[in-house]
């Protein structure tokens, strides 16, 4: 079955303040868990171009594991996903590069997944940017995007952290931060 992910992200001030509101809740979160993404554009393609309907990749290191994905944006859902481990992540990295990809910012952080419900919760510690939390749901095609990051934006509100909504992606806001915008 086709499926979406929907998603919102914030800017978390108060990291304490937000673990506790998510234990209120009974979500535990787990240790922390070191990723290492490399992002790709396609050849044409640079910052502050558009991004829905452009195919981007991205190599992933997490735990040992390396992990390829291919990502298609529409207003900030995943309309399109594949993803697939690969036993070496250099060779991957070359494999890209041919497919007329190009390296754009690496992005390094520490995640702690939970789940609560249908959402899928991720507070991360992001190098250069500092705290996000990212709320997610998979859903099928039939359902409204709009209406579920409403709905997803809802519960983040219901949480009575201050929090900051960001559309950017974790690589827009990295490669603007070591550019100094």
């Amino acid at each position: 079955m086709l499926t979406r992910e929907i998603e919102v992200r914030y800017r978390v001030n108060d990291v304490a303040g937000l673990r506790a509101a998510l234990g209120a809740r009974r979500v535990a979160l787990p240790a922390p868990v070191r990723q290492d993404d490399q992002v790709y554009a396609p050849d044409g393609w640079r910052y502050g171009m558009s991004t829905p309907g452009v195919t981007f990749a991205r190599l992933r290191t997490e735990a040992g594991r390396h992990l390829f994905a291919l990502k298609r944006w529409t207003d900030h859902e995943v309309a399109c996903r594949f993803e697939a481990e690969v036993a070496d992540r250099s060779r991957m990295h070359e494999a890209i590069l041919r497919m007329g990809f190009y390296a754009t910012v690496r992005v390094g952080k520490h995640r702690r997944t939970a789940r609560l419900g249908e959402m899928a919760l991720s507070l991360d510690e992001v190098e250069h940017l500092g705290a996000f939390i990212k709320i997610e749901r998979v859903v099928p095609p039939r359902h409204c995007g709009a209406a579920v990051q409403a709905d997803l934006d809802a519960f983040a509100g219901s949480l009575g952290v201050p929090l900051e909504r960001t559309t950017e992606t974790y690589d827009s806001l990295v490669h603007a931060a070591l550019a100094g915008v």
